[in-house]
């Protein structure tokens, strides 16, 4: 029999009852459902958004950021973001005082541990609430820090990611809940003299949270990336440090902010939620992780930090989740809707110039060529055609750099840079070379167009590594079979977020599909329209599956958010 919990009170439990129910049954039924209109229309923000937001931005830039001046400092500042569109940005921030900063942490879990998970779920969809209504000013915070452009700044770095925090805070909170508060157990059982005495007990179950936890952002979506990490880890209890990327902390640092001025107007301290910026190259996540109070570790960004985490730090206790480096591979054998499938191609290649962890890099087309409603194809004429298409996507510089964005780095451009020595290494070809584009509005811009260089399946040292941005591989297979035996090996020993397979035959979408669940990847088959296979969406799409060396977790499946807690007993005989 499961005792009548004692109902949480707190005003913002009724604001927030209806969102919060409405995403429960999204995620439950894995339907379509968003919070935040994704559109940077007037007519759906306001016809002062836009413009409120680019002035709430350019009051950040070359100052200090004096609204996190009331964390635990040691006084000084740190602040180097150069935007990727040019400007320097001119902000610093307050440096954390880690044993101050830390120990705060932990004095302010006990009062958000026994606030119980439906306060902390209904406390930080308000916090979600407050970042969407500063949506405009963190598109441009985003924007110049990733060099996304502006409307995938406003859609990637706001709605989109907030979507995804409220899918973690409502992940979170279903698996507490499915902890019952106290429960009278009874075991059938008689007495000495053969009648009925059942044993009975009270127990009550705590759910307690780990400690406290650790966000490692990115700098190229540093909201989204940061978010579900950030939210599963508050709405479960812990108090959480945000180590934002060196050159990508403004748009952390307004999250901060707002999570922070909710807290404290809820009734919580605020030292539940703080900023640890640092100069670039400092290397503060290390220390971080090796602070003994922190337990939980979340962490996007490069293979060689991340597989640091999880051999080391997770041997040493703590919970790490990691989002790394992959080679996302797609696999052509044919198409009904060939103008369909180049330009769905065309697109997830050049969006944000392949700046993208779920971006398609390897394509795998058979040496005899692919069956379309136009016609067979030969590889070097298939391979003619996607360049064509891409040129058509690209052709307008004005139009281009809408999609394109600028490049974050130096690894990037170089990458972009490298397509003829790649080409010349592998006994290859560049069937397109990728396009310098000049931005009409931002001159120092390094914006640049998708390349292609085809070479045979055989040169594994090229295109099972990682070759991030705007480069693509189109690999020469000798059939369907081995492109899809090499998508299974190659996402098991080197890793993916995403593939895709584009077939008319249903023997080849089930091999797919079975080479897929073997590989641990998510698929996409046959897109034509507009969805792409680098997009993923919030309450339906799990992103990453944490079954393969790309990422050791998923956004947000039950393993995401039920380890962040835990769960304690007491127990006691009742007549």
């Amino acid at each position: 029999m499961i005792a009548p919990a004692t109902t949480p009170t707190h005003p913002l439990l009724e604001t927030h009852a209806t969102a919060l129910d409405e995403a429960r049954a999204a995620l439950a039924g894995r339907t379509w459902f968003s919070r935040y209109p994704e559109s940077p229309s007037p007519r759906v923000y306001g016809e002062e958004a836009a413009g409120a937001g680019v002035t709430a931005h350019e009051a950040h830039l070359g100052h200090p950021y004096a609204a996190l001046d009331d964390q635990p400092g040691d006084g000084s500042h740190v602040g180097g973001e150069v935007s990727p569109y040019g400007p320097r940005l001119g902000v610093t921030y307050p440096v954390l005082d880690l044993d101050r900063g830390l120990a705060a942490a932990r004095a302010a879990l006990p009062a958000w541990r026994d606030a119980g998970p439906q306060v902390r779920a209904a406390v930080c969809l308000e916090i979600i609430d407050r970042i969407n209504a500063r949506s405009f000013e963190m598109a441009n915070a985003v924007m110049h820090t990733s060099g996304q452009p502006f409307v995938m700044s406003f859609q990637a770095g706001g709605p989109h990611a907030q979507d995804r925090a409220v899918e973690a805070v409502v992940a979170g909170l279903v698996e507490q809940e499915r902890v019952p508060t106290s429960v009278v157990w009874e075991k059938p059982g008689r007495d000495r003299q053969g009648n009925p005495a059942p044993t009975r007990m009270q127990k009550d179950y705590r759910l307690v949270p780990r400690g406290v936890a650790l966000v490692i952002g990115c700098n190229t979506f540093p909201t989204w990336n940061a978010y579900p990490g950030l939210f599963a880890s508050l709405v479960t209890g812990n108090p959480v440090v945000v180590k934002p990327h060196p050159r990508a902390v403004l748009p952390l640092a307004v999250t901060v902010e707002v999570a922070r001025e909710v807290l404290a107007e809820a009734g919580f301290d605020r030292a539940l939620v703080q900023l640890a910026p640092e100069a670039d190259g400092e290397g503060l996540a290390r220390t971080l992780v090796e602070r003994p109070e922190i337990v939980v570790v979340d962490y996007t960004g490069g293979p060689g930090f991340g597989s640091w985490l999880e051999e080391n730090a997770a041997a040493n206790g703590i919970l790490v989740y990691t989002e790394k480096a992959g080679v996302n591979t797609v696999v052509v054998d044919s198409t009904d809707d060939l103008r369909g499938a180049l330009g769905n191609l065309a697109f997830s290649l050049t969006l944000y110039s392949g700046q993208m962890c779920t971006a398609p890099q390897n394509i795998y087309v058979p040496e005899g060529g692919v069956d379309t409603d136009e016609g067979h194809l030969g590889f070097d004429e298939f391979g003619e055609r996607l360049a064509a298409a891409i040129g058509r996507l690209t052709g307008d510089d004005a139009k281009a750099v809408e999609l394109l964005g600028a490049t974050v780095n130096d690894q990037v451009r170089s990458n972009a840079d490298s397509l003829g020595r790649i080409a010349d290494e592998a006994g290859g070809r560049v069937v397109l070379e990728s396009r310098r584009v000049t931005h009409p509005t931002f001159a120092d811009a390094v914006v640049r167009a998708p390349g292609l260089v085809a070479l045979d399946v055989s040169r594994e040292d090229v295109y099972t590594q990682e070759c991030f941005g705007p480069v693509g591989f189109l690999v020469r297979t000798a059939s369907t079979e081995q492109s899809l035996a090499q998508l299974a090996d190659t996402v098991r020993e080197h890793g993916a977020m995403t593939a895709a397979v584009y077939s008319t035959d249903e023997r080849v979408l089930d091999a797919a599909r079975d080479a897929a669940a073997d590989a641990g990847v998510a698929l996409s088959e046959n897109l034509t329209g507009q969805v792409f296979v680098n997009q993923t969406a919030a309450f339906s799409d799990l992103h990453g599956t944490g079954a393969n060396p790309a990422a050791n977790a998923a956004y947000t499946d039950a393993a995401f958010v039920a380890n962040r807690f835990r769960v304690i007993t007491s127990r006691r005989h009742v007549a």
